[in-house]
């Protein structure tokens, strides 16, 4: 198999690395291109990339990648004794208490355990783009199942909803938060509220291009307007959501809505995810143990009520350990809709992310190329750490 398509470096020990990302150019994501990025105890060990129209410094969209910023600033803010997961979100937040609301707490939300999955009639971009508004709107809302019951993927608001509780509690908005204690402290690429200056360097994300077999899986599997994932994915609004063209609108990157409003590089987010993972820069680990081992820690398992799928979520983060076994139970991460992954397990000083221009087909919960990815790279790290 040629690399010809691939470009950067790899450390020594992790050139099996790059072996499987040429693979991945080759036969996923040549059309569109890909990023990948690992740091091991803080050093960027991999930084590759490869296939058409992405170099290493691209900024691309990576939607729910989001999320785990999210989850990192809700974290932050519980260890600073700010937030108290078991209080009520309606103490901070009155107007959440409507339609039988007040009793769902912080941690049943981050767990997707609020069945706040969506609006009655669905949101517009204007509101999706905009946290304070969507909250806005689902201050009213019913949920669509009783609350703590089960849990569901509340894919497009899940940010608004946290972000108003952050914005209730400090007088801050989390991406100002995530700004401020985050990005600019260790330079990361990864932004929530892309700059004007930068857009030069953002490539816009790639609709699906799925094969005859996919269309006909497609076609004859629609997705009823009234169920749990048309509300949960904006499809029931008119018009329905478009995929694609979320992380493409101006207002949106402007924006950053913490749901699925991220735009950034493999490089930056794998730092990011460094930063939880242990020490960077000399700096000790973002969180400390008992709060990184409470947000790793499974909160809603088993069936999802909004994708049907089995899967498991943490407080905001994903325990991804349940998706990858190489992975400690102290890997947390999300994916992202185009197949992006990034993760931080700090029980082998791990962060990774490898991102996607072109959204691969049922990639929501990781395109399938990190099923391959993720083990390799784990692998050349305890081999790294058996050397040093």
């Amino acid at each position: 198999m040629t690399d010809v398509h691939v470009h950067g470096t790899v450390e020594p020990g992790f050139e099996s690395v790059r072996e499987e990302f040429a693979t991945v150019v080759a036969n996923e994501a040549r059309d569109g291109g890909a990023q990948l990025a690992v740091h091991h105890h803080g050093r960027l060990v991999v930084d590759l990339w490869g296939g058409d129209g992405v170099d290493g410094d691209s900024l691309l969209g990576l939607y729910s990648s989001s999320k785990g910023a999210m989850a990192l600033v809700a974290a932050l803010l519980v260890q600073d004794g700010v937030l108290d997961l078991d209080r009520a979100v309606a103490s901070w937040w009155p107007e959440f208490a409507a339609e039988g609301k007040g009793g769902i707490t912080l941690r049943q939300l981050l767990a997707h355990r609020s069945g706040v999955i969506g609006a009655d009639g669905g949101l517009s971009l204007d509101e999706l783009a905009d946290d304070r508004k969507t909250a806005a709107r689902l201050a009213g809302q019913r949920p669509f199942w009783e609350p703590g019951t089960g849990h569901g993927y509340h894919a497009l608001v899940i940010g608004a909803l946290v972000g108003e509780v952050v914005l209730r509690a400090t007088g801050r908005t989390a991406q100002d938060l995530y700004e401020e204690r985050v990005r600019v402290p260790y330079a990361l690429d990864y932004y929530l509220g892309l700059p004007e200056e930068l857009e030069p360097r953002f490539r816009p994300a790639l609709p699906m291009l799925p094969s005859p077999a996919e269309q006909a899986l497609l076609a004859a599997n629609p997705i009823a307007p009234d169920s749990l994932l048309a509300i949960a994915f904006d499809f029931h609004a008119d018009p329905p959501f478009d995929l694609a063209g979320f992380a493409n609108s101006r207002t949106v990157r402007e924006r950053g809505p913490l749901s699925a409003g991220g735009i950034g590089s493999a490089r930056g987010l794998s730092r990011m995810y460094a930063a939880i993972a242990g020490e960077l820069d000399g700096r000790a680990p973002l969180l400390k143990p008992d709060i990184l081992a409470e947000a790793a820690r499974i909160h809603s398992s088993g069936k999802d009520l909004v994708t049907g799928e089995e899967n498991a979520f943490g407080l905001g983060f994903v325990p991804l350990a349940t998706r990858y076994p190489a992975l400690s139970p102290l890997a947390v991460g999300h994916s992202g809709a185009p197949g992006s992954q990034a993760f931080a397990d700090a029980a082998t000083g791990l962060a990774y992310s490898y991102t996607r221009r072109r959204f691969g087909f049922m990639a929501g919960p990781g395109a399938a190329e990190n099923d391959r990815l993720v083990p390799v790279a784990v692998k050349a790290a305890t081999g790294a750490a058996g050397l040093a």
